[in-house]
This record gives C-alpha cells, structure tokens and sequence, in this order.
C-alpha cells in the first residue's frame, strides 16, 4: 500500500515534534493512532463484508447448476427404472421358457418311456 520506511517515519516524527511541540504531541499521536485503528477496522469490515458476498454469489451459482442438472438426474432415474423393469421382465419371459422346456422335456421323456 505505502511505501514508508524508517527513515521516512523518523522525519515525519521530527517535523511533528517541530511543528506540534513537544507538550501536546502525545496527545496528537493517540488521536491519530485512533484513527488509524478505525480506519484499519473499517478496511477489515469492507473486506469481510466483500468476502461474505463472494461465497454468497459462490453458492447461488452452485446452486443454480445443481438446478440445471437436476432435471438429468430426474432423466437418469426414469431411465434405471426402466432398464430394471425389462431385466424382471426378461429374467419373467426366461424363467417361463425354462419352465416350459422343463415341462415338454418331462412330458417327452414320460412318452418315450410309455412307449
């Protein structure tokens, strides 16, 4: 932010003690010691504040593609129902003709054995 570095404060220091005087630079380096801190607080606030919006604006745009990608979730239920009911079907239809071999195949051998 500000580049100030020791030399430069220690000017500034001897120019206030100069220009303010000694008995009422205490004072002054309190109040704007105060002020600093309260401009450090409200820099921190804003900062919160901004950082609060941006995971706010995060999660509604997270939540808007789990909206777009719901309907594809419905798609692939719909789907995995469907393939469950022709596998009972298929597995129905060849239990059935399993039987029916069974049974012609009892039958046929019961004839061939009258015979």
């Amino acid at each position: 932010m500000f580049d100030i570095g020791f030399w430069e404060l220690s000017v500034l220091g001897v120019v206030a003690l100069l220009v303010i005087g000694p008995e009422r630079l205490p004072g002054v380096a309190r109040t704007v010691g105060a002020w600093v801190g309260r401009g450090k607080r409200f820099v921190s606030s804003v900062k919160a504040d901004i950082d609060q919006e941006l995971r706010a604006d995060e999660l509604k745009r997270i939540l808007e593609k789990q909206k777009s990608l719901n309907p594809l979730h419905e798609i692939m239920e719909e789907t995995s129902e469907s393939l469950k009911d022709v596998g009972r079907e298929t597995t129905k239809t060849l239990n059935d003709a399993k039987q029916e071999h069974e049974t012609a195949s009892s039958h046929s051998e019961s004839e061939s054995k009258s015979s």
